[in-house]
Parts: C-alpha cells; sequence; structure tokens
C-alpha cells in the first residue's frame, strides 16, 4: 500500500512497510515519536519535486477543488501500477480512482498515518529541510490567499468601486461640515445664510471676511458675482448677528479651510474616476454616465458580475433604496 502526502515542495509517495500496524489506530502515533521506528512503518517510494510557484499552486488550486493536477496524474500512473494508494481527501480518491483506475483507501488509519508522516516529514524525505520547507509554505500560502481572495494588481474595476465608495463618504462629510459653518458663523451673520446658496462659495466668502465688518472694505470680485458682492456688503452693515471674538473666527475660518480642501480632494477624485471609468468601462459610461455607472459596478461586485447580469437584475440595482438617488 502506498500513501499520497502533499507538501509545498511537491507530491511524495511512502510504501507502507508493515500494514498490519494499521489495524491499531490508535498506536500508530506512537510509530512516528522517533524518527528510527517512523522508518520501519514507511518509506520514500517517490517524490515529485515542484518547479516553480505557478506549478505548486495549480497543484493547490486542483487539490482544493478535490482534482489531480497534470503533473499528479503522470506521477501517481508511473509509481502506482497495481498498488493501492492511501489518500487524504475521499472525493479526490473517487478522482483518482475514475480517471487513473486506481484503488484508493480513505479512512481513519489512513488519516493517522499522514498526521504521522507530517511530525517526521523532514527525516523521511532526504534533502528537505525545515530550513527549506518553511520558505517554500509561506510562498504557496501568499500564492494561494491571492487566488482565494481573487486578487488581481490590474483588477481596475476594484479601483472604481473604491472610489466612487469614498467620493460618496466625501460628500457626506463636505455637506456636514459646511453646514457646521453656516450653523457657527450664522449667530454673527445670519443674512449671509440666504444670499450665498452655494456651500463652497459661502466657506470662502466667510474666511475672506471674517467679521462682518469688513465686508465693506473687501473685494469679493473673484468668489461672488457683482450683485452677490453688493448685497453681501448691504446685508452686513444692517445685520442683526450677535458679535464675535477673534478665538471664535480663528476655528470658524479653519473649518472653512477643511471645507474647502475636502471640496478640491473631491473634484480631484472624481476627475479620477471620470478618467477610469472611460478606461475601464467606456461604453457603459457613454450610456449612463460616470457616477451611475461606477455605482453599478459597485452594487455588482465588479465589472463582470454586472457584464453577467440580465437587464431585469441591472434594473433592480437601480432602484434599491440609496443605489443611485444621489447621482
Amino acid at each position: 500500500m502506498l500513501v499520497l502526502f502533499e507538501t509545498p515542495a511537491g507530491f511524495a509517495l511512502f510504501k507502507v512497510l508493515d500494514e498490519g500496524k494499521l489495524n491499531k489506530v490508535e498506536d500508530l502515533s506512537k510509530e512516528f515519536l522517533a524518527a528510527d521506528s517512523a522508518r520501519k512503518l514507511v518509506s520514500l517510494q517517490a517524490f515529485s519535486k515542484f518547479e516553480n510557484t505557478s506549478e505548486a499552486l495549480e497543484a493547490a488550486t486542483k487539490l482544493l477543488e478535490s482534482t489531480p493536477s497534470k503533473g499528479l496524474r503522470k506521477f501517481l500512473r508511473a509509481h502506482c501500477d497495481g498498488e493501492t494508494l492511501g489518500v487524504a481527501d475521499s472525493k479526490l480518491g473517487n478522482a483518482i480512482k475514475e480517471k487513473l483506475k486506481i484503488d484508493c483507501v480513505h479512512n481513519n488509519a489512513v488519516m493517522e498515518l499522514l498526521r504521522g508522516v507530517r511530525t517526521q516529514l523532514t527525516e523521511l524525505i532526504t534533502g528537505l529541510g525545515a530550513q527549506d520547507l518553511a520558505p517554500m509554505s509561506l510562498g504557496l500560502s501568499h500564492s494561494l490567499s491571492r487566488y482565494k481572495l481573487k486578487f488581481s494588481a490590474d483588477k481596475v474595476d476594484t479601483m472604481i468601486v473604491q472610489a466612487i465608495g469614498l467620493l460618496d463618504d466625501l460628500e457626506k462629510e463636505l455637506n456636514t461640515y459646511a453646514m457646521r459653518v453656516r450653523e457657527w458663523y450664522g449667530w454673527h451673520f445670519p443674512e449671509l445664510t440666504k444670499i450665498v446658496q452655494d456651500n463652497i462659495l459661502y466657506a470662502k466668502t466667510v474666511k475672506l471676511m471674517g467679521d462682518r465688518a469688513n465686508a465693506a472694505k473687501l473685494d469679493f470680485s473673484e468668489i461672488l458675482p457683482e450683485e452677490v458682492e453688493t448685497e453681501v456688503k448691504e446685508a452686513a452693515v444692517i445685520s442683526m448677528g450677535t458679535e464675535i471674538n477673534d478665538l471664535d473666527l480663528i476655528n470658524i475660518k479653519e473649518l472653512c479651510d477643511q471645507v474647502l480642501n475636502l471640496s478640491d480632494y473631491r473634484a480631484q477624485l472624481y476627475d479620477y474616476l471620470k478618467s477610469r471609468m472611460n478606461t475601464v468601462a467606456p461604453n457603459l459610461t457613454a450610456l449612463v454616465g460616470e457616477l451611475v455607472g461606477a455605482r453599478l459596478i459597485a452594487h455588482g461586485g465588479s465589472l463582470l458580475n454586472l457584464a453577467k447580469q440580465p437587464g431585469s437584475t441591472v434594473q433592480i440595482l437601480g432602484a434599491e433604496k440609496g443605489s443611485l438617488q444621489s447621482s
């Protein structure tokens, strides 16, 4: 009887030298307490080393799917002629039996045998030291994790999903900060709220003006239209607001800076999103625009998932509460 053991370095086949001991499963672990006793129970029949990480990843992913890889099939054909094969996965055993006509066994004795082999692995496989096995295990685990997470550095639709999420968050934060500026400064110059409706222009006006008493001598032409500037100056003279001290003005101006910085970053992020959408999904962008298209991709999970959806599902995505309303 042979036993198949998978390692990060390659596939190993062990010959069971004393099959009678498999009848006492509870005593098998004692056989592997020392390397010498382990060698009396099993010996290395053959070892197929992976040539590179890609081959190891392919073999590992196939094993996760309970399917023998091309390399494993070739290895078993060469060394399992007429032998019974012990495997750790019953589904893999069924696949091997179906494709290679090799009888496979999966039971408690085989599992206990594999646990024992694992404890003495570097002693049973000549030339495979712990210092070699550790980096191989680490490299394979990283590659396998990327595969399982479907990670891809070129998967730019993931960037679109993140960007549209951040853009929505920025919009909420910007509105919150802008309303706080209006409420805070409104105690000093309440009339300004109705005169300047745009939040960004309001923040710029407050930052430039400071105390409303300064309005008459300031030039707002770079910020406000001429008629609005005139209205602001006239309202500042007759304002019913309370007086404000310098410390309050310093904090209000700092809050205005936060509003303006968030606004600048939002514009920069929108340009980035627009560029990505025109590159990744030009047809979708032409149909529904950058923002709606990005939100559809986000709700679909990815551009590929969205492309697979029928029209009725896309319609449902668009109708979900809070999905596309902000567009």
